[in-house]
């Protein structure tokens, strides 16, 4: 019996089936049909047999006979060879022959993000959380990855004029905040990839192949917080090939954004289905914080966010006060958003213009700052309105503290954190009857409505009660440990790390346990791989690239990058010649 050391070269036969096998799909979409791919494939392999069969009876032994199925035969064939040569393969865009080997260690976990504190957007916030909570119960490994913006950019993005010359000073800021939250030391690794900050777009857009940034022995899981945006101008290796479970979230409602703006119908149709295109072809599980996003490929509807811990510390401490008859709340209403129209300024102007009769004596608190904040105080100013602006501030303020009401009439929001922070503290919330808040539904003080006479009745029984306390569960079900738990059952990680010592993939070959090293893809898989390839091939064309939106020279990271990071370039790290 050959052991796995003594397993013969392949032949040329066997060399041309698989060549054939691996370009069915190629040959697919040349009208080449997959049963005369089979029969070639048959063919050729039938000449090995026989060989073995004729050199079986000259050496006096007895036949031969291997499995009946020649596309298994050929995968184990392959697969022998390459186990006995040591060789390992790291795919392409139709199939991955051998990702992470996740069996006898702990399981690594990248979280892929699109934004960074000091940004205090929400994608820059939740995954923040996210890789703490994960790397809390210590049964994986955790890696946070954020874009490094040059110094140009940072002062375009980061307020109050704070910038880092490092990104271990970035980094060390990122840890205080977070270390300052949630009250325990979260043991995550933090890494950078090259973003570039695009002024239209009002986002950071990753420059060069992302997935670069993860070693490959670490590619394990990925977490791709927003999956749409990430991947619109993505150049590179595939992230279901190079990792073994891919979970994107999304985060926000991009179309809603882009309605709003000059031909926003054919940018939203355009938007639409790149979205769809790179979610099938680049995740395995993709998770819709509400139904208020587009509805993607492989998704399931579930928040997997939590609030800031010191929330809920605020909520109890609140309910402590009205316990001994003190007074919890010495202030109305207000409202709290990035002074940007689509952030519900515009729904909230129009209400209190169409009412402002109704709402006589009404006065309402804004906090917030942003790009279109001249614009909104003007509009309010034009229509006598009782809004009093004030700057933007951390939702955790002291000042905040005594208000009663929290409004917020958006509807281009996913899920607001800002209403979750308002339950957490004990707060009423008045907002509007809309998918994006279905997950606020079930707490008796979120208040929604769905005309704008319905607002008025709804700001008046706000003001003129007290919200009820949150019970243990409802504190449970705002925090990140239940958004944890929810996470993980819905994007199949509790399923995938149960299951990481299955060997159901290994079959036997002269005795040995060998795994194949692949198997014949499915139509969906071939379809996911063609959407994949050609994305691949249309973000690699810079004019293209251009005409969609994308920042000029972001297929590559740049020179200052290279500096800033420590990178070898382009060139270099990925040569022309190079896939």
């Amino acid at each position: 019996m050959l052991g796995l050391q003594d397993v013969p070269p392949l032949d040329v036969p066997e060399l041309l089936a698989y060549f054939v096998k691996q370009s069915g799909p190629f040959l697919d979409q040349l009208g080449v049909r997959r049963d005369i791919c089979d029969k070639i494939v048959e063919n050729l392999c039938s000449k090995r047999k026989n060989q073995l069969v004729l050199r079986s009876l000259v050496d006096g032994e007895p036949p031969v006979i291997e499995n009946d199925n020649v596309n298994d035969e050929l995968d184990l064939r392959i697969a022998s060879v390459l186990q006995s040569t040591g060789h390992s393969y790291e795919g392409g865009f139709w199939t991955y022959f051998k990702k992470n080997d996740a069996s006898d260690r702990k399981r690594h976990v990248a979280i892929v993000t699109t934004a960074s504190l000091p940004w205090m957007t929400g994608t820059a916030v939740n995954p923040l959380f996210r890789a703490a909570y994960l790397a809390k119960s210590q049964k994986q490994k955790v890696t946070l990855l954020v874009p490094w913006l040059c110094k140009s950019d940072q002062e375009l993005v980061y307020p109050n004029d704070v910038t880092f010359s490092s990104p271990e000073e970035q980094e060390s800021y990122i840890r205080n905040w977070l270390e300052e939250r949630i009250g325990f030391k979260a043991d995550f690794k933090i890494s950078f990839y090259p973003g570039k900050f695009s002024k239209a777009r009002r986002s950071i857009i990753p420059a060069g192949d992302t997935s670069q940034f993860i070693p490959s022995k670490d590619a394990d899981i990925a977490i791709l917080e927003e999956p749409e945006h990430l991947n619109w101008y993505h150049h590179g290796k595939r992230w279901t090939d190079k990792f073994n479970h891919v979970v994107g979230i999304v985060h926000t409602n991009y179309l809603e954004y882009i309605k709003r703006e000059k031909n926003g119908a054919l940018q939203a149709f355009l938007v639409k289905h790149i979205n769809n295109i790179v979610t099938r072809a680049y995740c395995h599980k993709v998770l819709r914080l509400s139904a208020a996003t587009q509805d993607l490929p492989k998704s399931t509807v579930c928040n997997v966010h939590g609030v800031n811990p010191k929330f809920l510390k605020i909520g109890e401490t609140v309910a402590a006060e009205r316990e001994h008859s003190n007074q919890a709340f010495s202030k109305g209403a207000y409202f709290l958003g990035k002074m940007v129209w689509a952030k519900g300024y515009r729904e909230l102007i129009d209400l209190l213009a169409k009412h402002k009769n109704d709402l006589d004596g009404f006065k309402l608190d804004v906090f917030g700052n942003g790009e279109d904040a001249n614009e909104v105080q003007i509009a309010a100013k034009s229509l006598d309105l009782n809004l009093n602006f004030l700057k933007g501030r951390d939702h955790t303020d002291d000042s905040l503290h005594g208000y009663k009401v929290f409004i917020n009439p958006s509807v281009s929001d996913v899920l607001c954190t800002a209403t979750a922070e308002a339950l957490a503290m004990g707060k009423f919330v008045v907002c509007a009857d809309h998918p994006s808040n279905d997950f606020f539904r079930s707490f008796p003080n979120c208040l929604t409505y769905k005309s704008s006479e319905d607002f008025v009745a709804k700001v008046k029984e706000a003001l003129e009660n007290e919200p009820l306390p949150l019970t243990p569960e409802q504190r449970y079900n705002l925090s990140w440990e239940a958004a944890t738990q929810r996470f993980m059952e819905y994007s199949d990680l509790d399923r995938v790390m149960n299951n990481e010592n299955n060997v159901s993939g290994l079959k036997k070959h002269n005795g040995k346990m060998i795994a194949k090293s692949i198997s014949t893809p499915s139509l969906s898989k071939v379809v996911d791989g063609g959407l994949a390839f050609a994305h691949y091939c249309l973000t690699g064309n810079e004019f293209l690239r251009l005409c969609t939106g994308a920042i000029p020279g972001t297929r590559d990271y740049d020179k200052q990058h290279c500096k800033d990071l420590c990178l070898l370039p382009p060139q270099v790290e990925n040569p022309i010649y190079g896939w």
